[in-house]
């Protein structure tokens, strides 16, 4: 599938959803550091807290009103609360502003809820314009320009932030006004129609929320996903905790005289760039490659693969098995991303579509918190017992996914046979 070949409004989102991402991998790691610099770290932590704990309630009630009200209502509502945030970001930045500290929170938790409100919606519509057979395509190119987004948008920010604060803040206003421009004048609404008969209000909402968590395939596959997400944060976790402390520096390149000597926090600088440009690079093609090989048959391996290359990344102290491994990881994880979306969007019904997204979000944050316990445990636990507990997790992530698929065989195989069934007194009584 070429991407002239997509749904108007899929095009369209993947575009502002890559500006949207360039700028919030960019900024959000630069505010933390700003918010650190006037309020200390302890203070920023906390700030930081209460922004993903917002964030998320937000997800929650924006998956509500996108499936009451339609999606389109709820991105612009979103995407114009993040252009007016950033807006008042810059302006306060400005030389003009006096950069006070804690009208830019304000601010910022503003722009924080407004992205996470308008995120079911974004999901769903994807859902919305795709057929079962072109998911894991879409999922594929969207894939591909969230990592291209997350590599410039980490170049950038680290470039720039020093002496261009303002001017950053700037030119996220003017995008993201950009953004809700191409949105109010170019999507249009996707919602099936029968999501406006969906009651109103808080009691309902709450009701929707709890009829999700009843949905116990749904949860098999939030669990599946927040087992894989749990091994994947461990980079960013106990795997760099452990490159930090206990990686000798090394020659990675001895030419002659010359030689290239890495510490444990280069190489988590190299492992994870090289992650991100593989992706960049490979992750059309090799869409194109895996597209005639079975989804389920791709979902396995790529687990395997990628739940061996952490185990590398959690024992190995050389830096050249370091790199090898980071392409195994990378393998794993580009065939196995694209169609861990495509079975979510398969499972959901369309009249609470965006709800159903708004839950499934929740296991990103979980699986934060998942990698903030394994940096505790890994102060106890030798490297190779961390290994084998990632590679618990993707056993038990492998396990549940083969649940869903024969959950997946058995609805589907009692919708076939639904007619037949239901024909059979009819011929019984012909008789």
């Amino acid at each position: 599938m070429n991407f002239k070949d997509l749904h108007p409004n899929l095009r369209l989102r993947v575009g502002v959803g890559f500006v949207q991402r360039f700028f919030d991998i960019m900024l959000v790691p630069l505010m933390v550091i700003h918010f650190a610099k006037l309020y200390g770290p302890a203070t920023a932590g906390l700030m930081t807290l209460t922004v993903s704990l917002a964030a998320i309630t937000c997800n929650l009630v924006g998956g509500h009103l996108s499936d009451t009200y339609g999606r389109r209502p709820v991105l612009l509502g979103g995407e114009l609360g993040a252009f007016l945030a950033y807006a008042g970001l810059a302006l306060v930045a400005s030389p003009v502003g006096g950069g006070d500290g804690v009208a830019m929170f304000v601010l910022y938790l503003c722009a924080a809820c407004s992205a996470g409100t308008a995120l079911p919606a974004n999901d769903a519509m994807l859902v919305d314009v795709t057929t079962t057979e072109s998911r894991t395509a879409v999922y594929t190119i969207n894939y591909w320009s969230t990592n291209l987004a997350f590599m410039l948008g980490s170049l950038v920010g680290g470039f720039f932030y020093n002496g261009y604060f303002f001017q950053l803040l700037a030119a996220a206003a003017v995008m993201l006004g950009a953004n809700f421009t191409t949105t109010f004048f170019g999507i249009s609404e996707t919602a099936p129609a029968e999501g406006t008969a969906n009651p109103r209000g808080v009691k309902s909402a709450l009701v929707g929320y709890v009829s999700v968590l009843r949905d116990r395939v749904f949860l098999r596959l939030i669990l599946a996903a927040l087992l894989v997400r749990s091994v994947e944060v461990q980079i960013s976790s106990s795997i760099a905790v452990r490159l930090g402390d206990h990686f000798t520096t090394q020659d990675l390149i001895h030419i002659g005289s010359w030689q290239l000597r890495v510490t444990g926090v280069n190489m988590l600088g190299i492992m994870r760039a090289v992650n991100t440009l593989l992706v960049v690079c490979c992750a059309l093609w090799l869409g194109k490659l895996l597209g005639r090989v079975d989804e389920r048959r791709r979902l396995m391996v790529g687990l395997v693969i990628f739940t061996l290359g952490y185990m590398v990344w959690a024992v190995s102290g050389d830096a050249w098995t370091l790199i090898v491994a980071t392409f195994v990881v990378t393998a794993g994880e580009l065939m196995s991303a694209p169609v861990k979306q495509t079975l979510l969007a398969n499972a959901v019904p369309d009249h609470s579509r965006t709800k159903y997204m708004a839950a499934y979000g929740l296991q990103i944050r979980l699986g934060l918190l998942v990698g903030s316990l394994c940096v505790t445990l890994s102060a106890v636990v030798p490297s190779w017992g961390m290994a084998v507990l990632y590679a618990v997790f993707g056993a038990a992530a492998m396990v549940l996914y083969r649940a869903l698929f024969r959950a997946q065989d058995a609805q589907e195989a009692a919708r076939a046979a639904g007619p037949a069934a239901s024909a059979a007194p009819e011929s019984a009584v012909a008789r």
